[in-house]
């Protein structure tokens, strides 16, 4: 027992005592505090960039929210001056397409007398082909003449010309074939060979076409 003891007061003899400055534990002291203070400066950093990315976020939708009126105003703007562009062609072709109409009826004005009179022109020019035997069959011809004469003058004065397509080529834009007969011998086919009803012309407009007979 004694001998135990004696080892334990060498061992403790053995370790060197170790002596805590007081300047050193200072110095610790204060770099834990500085450690600290490093540490919460950074976090107020980056709580402090945090921050200002946040705002920045939110000006930017901000901003947007703002722009997008604007861009909503100019969008109808434009669809309201392409409708204002599109309605003023549209009122354009009417008043083309009207005066257009006004011309066409000015001009063509008197197609429907004109027709009616047709049946009456025939009529007096089959009552001339008729022979005049007497001095009062001569008298009423002559009169038959003057009125047809008349009837002519105011065809032409409204523009009115006869289609007589006697030996001219078929054309079925002015002649209507009633009938079709064998061509003689040297003479071309799809040619008129008789006249059966003249045609009349109004302007460029036919308001009736020829009858005619066609060789083939």
């Amino acid at each position: 027992m004694a001998e135990e003891n004696k080892r334990n007061e060498e061992l403790e003899k053995d370790v060197p005592e170790v002596e805590v400055d007081s300047q050193t534990a200072e110095d610790v002291v204060e770099t834990t505090a500085e450690v600290k203070a490093t540490s919460t400066d950074e976090e107020t950093v980056e709580t402090t960039a945090e921050v200002e990315a946040t705002s920045t976020v939110e000006k930017t939708v901000e901003t947007k929210v703002e722009e997008n009126p604007l861009a909503e105003l100019e969008a109808k703007n434009d669809a309201l001056e392409d409708q204002v562009l599109r309605l003023q062609a549209e009122i354009a072709n009417m008043k083309r397409t009207n005066a257009k109409d006004r011309q066409d009826l000015a001009k063509y004005r008197s197609q429907k007398l004109a027709t009616s009179m047709l049946e009456v022109v025939d009529n007096l020019e089959r009552a001339l082909q008729s022979e005049a035997n007497s001095d009062d069959a001569k008298a009423l011809k002559k009169g038959v003449e003057m009125v047809l004469s008349q009837l002519q003058n105011a065809f032409e004065s409204e523009n009115i010309k006869v289609i007589d397509p006697m030996g001219e080529k078929f054309d079925p834009n002015f002649h209507q074939a009633v009938s079709v007969m064998e061509a003689e011998e040297g003479q071309d086919s799809d040619v008129v060979i008789n006249v059966l009803q003249k045609g009349y012309l109004l302007h460029e407009r036919v308001i009736r076409p020829a009858m005619v007979i066609v060789s083939q």
